[in-house]
């Protein structure tokens, strides 16, 4: 997984809350092999009308081609716990979304996936809307500083500090593992001393 350090990137608003995994991803796409690509299916069912795009859906316009970025309202990422959902983002290229709040098993799912999810306060979200819905298109998010910045101010955000040290490294839940190596050998050896009985013969 590539590590998440400072991102650069052109970002689009979403000023929209409760934006559950079924928006995410209709389940009637989820019947793809995922090395079809999902991007194509995300919030199928708000950016298009049939199969024309809405021209006034805010990741249709012109201007945000390409983000990379996407700020929301809060409880993104609500509903139900499929993966799918983070699939449909990271394929349209999205590598960081911005809310004040975000499912549980989302979120966690967005960081094994090398998708940051940053917790912003209510206010800071409805700042950084209002920016990009006045035209404002491009905004660096800094992982190390937990810093949002654009138009010339910044915003903190939050994440687990460990799913933030996954996110730095470009590491699985086994990479993070490995990384206590070490650690985990000196224990096992000084408890094979302390308690020799315990070990299994052979």
């Amino acid at each position: 997984m590539e590590p998440f350090r400072t991102l650069g990137a052109r970002a689009c608003p979403l000023p929209l809350a409760n934006v559950d995994t079924d928006q995410l991803i209709p389940a009637r796409f989820m019947k793809r092999p995922r090395s079809a690509g999902y991007g194509d299916f995300l919030l199928r069912d708000l950016r298009f009308d049939g199969e024309a795009p809405r021209p006034d859906f805010p990741l249709n316009r012109p201007e945000r081609q390409g983000s990379r970025i996407l700020v929301a309202r809060r409880n993104f990422g609500s509903g139900s716990s499929r993966e799918a959902a983070v699939y449909a983002l990271v394929d349209h290229g999205i590598r960081c979304v911005l809310a004040p709040s975000f499912g549980d098993i989302f979120a966690s799912n967005a960081v094994n996936n090398g998708l940051l999810p940053a917790r912003i306060a209510e206010d800071a979200a409805e700042a950084l809307l209002g920016w990009l819905e006045q035209g404002g298109e491009d905004m660096v998010v800094d992982l190390e500083a937990c810093r949002a910045e654009a138009g010339g101010r910044h915003w903190d955000f939050s994440i687990d500090p460990v799913w933030r040290t996954k996110l730095l490294n470009g590491w699985s839940d086994i990479d993070l593992t490995l990384s206590h190596a070490r650690a985990i050998e000196d224990f096992a050896q000084a408890d094979r001393q302390r308690r020799p009985w315990a070990m299994p013969p052979g």
